[in-house]
C-alpha cells in the first residue's frame, strides 16, 4: 500500500508456550507474579515473540527460528527483549518504523489488565515509539483448549510498518 510515496506494510505474528512450575512467567519483558511460568529456550516471552513474527512478516524478512534458532545456545535463556530490539534494528535498516501494533494475550490466568501499563510502556521503549500506538489486549478463553485450561499462553500480533519519509 502508498500513500504519497509512502510504503506501508503488514505484518502478523502468533505464539504458544506451555506453562509449568519452576520458570517465570515474562510477557512484553515484564515479570509477572504467578506460580507458572513459560516453558522455552530463551526466556519463553510469547508477546516478544509474536511481535517478532509479526516485524519479520511484514518484510518478508522469514521468521524467529530463523534469526533466532531455538538450537543455538546463545539463545539459552535470552531476553526476549533483546532478540525483539534485534529484530527491530533489522525494520529499520530497511527504512520502516511502526505505523501501529495491535497486540492480543490469551490468558487464563493470571488476570493481565494490572500489568498492561507497564508492558506497553516497555514495548515502547525497545520499539522506539509512543505507547499510544501500541494496543495490547487480554482475553480469555472460557475455559476451553489449553489455554482455558491454564496449561499454556497464546499471544497474536499484528504491526503496520510505514517507511521513514
Amino acid at each position: 500500500m502508498e500513500e504519497r510515496g509512502r510504503m506501508f506494510r503488514i505484518g502478523q505474528g502468533f505464539d504458544i508456550h506451555k506453562l509449568v512450575e519452576g520458570r517465570k512467567f515474562i510477557l512484553g519483558g515484564i515479570e509477572i507474579n504467578y506460580n507458572k511460568g513459560l516453558l522455552g529456550h530463551s526466556d519463553a516471552d510469547a508477546l516478544c515473540h509474536s511481535i517478532i513474527d509479526a516485524l519479520l512478516g511484514a518484510l518478508n524478512l522469514g521468521d524467529i527460528g530463523t534469526h533466532f534458532p531455538d538450537n543455538d545456545p546463545k539463545y539459552k535463556d535470552i531476553n526476549s527483549l533483546i532478540l525483539l530490539k534485534e529484530a527491530y534494528n533489522l525494520i529499520k535498516a530497511k527504512g520502516y518504523k511502526i505505523n501501529n501494533l495491535d497486540n492480543t494475550l490469551f490468558v487464563q490466568a493470571p488476570k493481565m489488565k494490572p500489568y498492561i501499563p507497564l508492558i506497553k510502556s516497555k514495548l515502547a521503549e525497545v520499539l522506539e515509539t509512543d505507547e499510544n500506538l501500541i494496543s495490547v489486549k487480554a482475553k480469555t478463553m472460557e475455559e476451553q483448549d489449553s489455554v482455558g485450561h491454564g496449561n499454556s499462553v497464546a499471544v497474536q500480533s499484528i504491526v503496520l510498518l510505514v517507511s521513514e519519509e
